[in-house]
């Protein structure tokens, strides 16, 4: 959520770093929302003084004996007493239009971060490792003959429907040897800790890190009003929510392995074959809490952490940033990382990492104390996939795949397979 204050200070700027969204000037509305809301606070507080002022007139006429004074105060502090209500509550009210009109406005983009209208304007950084030369043509992940039955998707729709898988045998310990592996490389190595969150959160939660209030129809909702979370982003940077913390205990890093949980609304017809896009995936979560002034080394450092485990299992991808039409609505700069698919014959996006700058913080009222001292201020908040667990597994399928049909599993997790290299018809050899 944005400041007023930084907006009434200068709008023009404000409506220039919408308008690179793509978003029409909003500041007008706002100003005179705001203009409005500052004029009935003090209306309200002028109110409530001269019904003090007449409290305190009253006593004092009650004192003297002088009847007609009394009666004549005591109807005026009631007056008083009715506009101070009234004031008050139309106060509240434009208060709550202003905080619902900031929670629909996307956060602002850094400088450096590209123009451009949508993902075909996402600028290509770097790569890493080179897309294997095959000597037949490679297939997708759910065409593979090492996968075999253990990758079902007509279990998966006779129990849920469209867009649901059921892993099975070798490749369900696949799937859970890559989490594990991932969790190992962020604890142990990147100094990560390790965290098990619900997966079931409050409205509050959502609106926090901004799924809510404008982007409901991408979540799923219980009967009884809990949320299932889209991803471990809601709950880890909702350990700030209400929260002030030293400034000595940040930098925070954690991480955590959840399911996740999206409608995909809006992608209908999209990656409907194989499990690229489903509604129910595992992902291994990253979010930081720091001051807003490392927040940019913080988002090279998580960035990093997620390249790492890509480059452990030697899977060639590169690193885009992205541009202002494609960036989340939480996000002042993003990188996205795409992992090649030889099935496809193209890269994929496989991790997001994000930094927002005090946005979320501020929706969430999120704090720490500076060290050097001072009133608390608003922390930072990053996030990062480290990684989505399927679709590394589909990366390291395709990858993987051999003229013979079996696929050939990355060295780094031959330990957590008890020491089977390979997959065949569904099963480790």
């Amino acid at each position: 959520m944005h400041d007023i204050r930084a907006i009434r200070e200068n709008p023009e700027h404000f409506d220039a770093q919408l308008a690179r969204r793509g978003l029409s000037p909003v500041s007008p509305e706002l100003l005179k929302l705001d203009a409005e809301r500052r004029a009935a606070i003090h209306a309200a507080e002028t109110a409530q003084a001269a019904q003090n002022a007449a409290s305190k007139q009253v006593g004092a006429a009650k004192a003297k004996g002088d009847d007609a004074e009394f009666e004549r105060l005591r109807a005026l502090v009631g007056e008083k007493k009715a506009e101070v209500s009234a004031m008050q509550d139309r106060a509240g009210e434009l208060d709550a239009q202003m905080r619902d009109l900031l929670l629909g406005i996307p956060n602002l983009p850094l400088d450096d971060v590209p123009d451009g209208a949508d993902e075909d304007d996402n600028v290509e950084q770097s790569r890493w490792g080179t897309p294997r030369d095959f000597s037949f043509d490679p297939l997708e992940h759910y065409a593979l003959p090492a996968v075999g039955a253990a990758m079902d998707f007509e279990i998966a729709a006779k129990l849920s429907g469209a867009r649901f898988v059921v892993l099975k045998d070798g490749v369900a310990r696949v799937h859970r040897a890559l989490a594990q592996f991932m969790l190992d490389l962020h604890v142990d190595q990147h100094g990560l800790s390790e965290t098990i969150t619900p997966v079931l959160v409050r409205d509050e939660a959502m609106l926090g890190t901004g799924q809510l209030p404008k982007f409901s129809e991408d979540s799923y909702q219980t009967t009884n009003g809990w949320w299932l979370i889209p991803t471990a982003e809601v709950t880890l940077t909702n350990f700030a929510g209400g929260e002030i913390f030293e400034g000595s205990e940040l930098p925070r890093r954690m991480c955590a392995h959840t399911n996740c949980f999206r409608s995909e609304a809006g992608s209908a017809g999209k990656d409907t074959a194989g499990m690229l896009r489903q509604h129910q995936f595992e992902k291994v979560e990253m979010v930081t809490l720091c001051t807003p002034e490392t927040a940019l080394d913080e988002h090279e450092r998580m960035t990093k952490c997620a390249e790492a485990v890509l480059e452990a299992l030697e899977l060639p991808y590169r690193r885009l940033v992205l541009c202002t039409g494609d960036i989340g609505f939480g996000a002042q700069k993003t990188y996205d990382l795409e992992v090649w698919l030889p099935g496809q014959n193209t890269y994929r996006e496989i991790s997001s990492v994000s930094t927002c700058g005090t946005f979320q913080a501020r929706r969430m009222n999120g704090r720490y104390k500076p060290e050097a001292g001072g009133k608390p201020e608003f922390i930072a908040t990053l996030n990062g996939s480290g990684l989505a667990v399927g679709r590394c597994l589909i990366a390291v399928l395709e990858n993987g795949q051999q003229e013979d049909g079996s696929v050939t599993l990355p060295k780094v997790l031959h330990p957590y397979l008890g020491g089977k290299t390979r997959l065949v018809d569904g099963k480790l050899v």
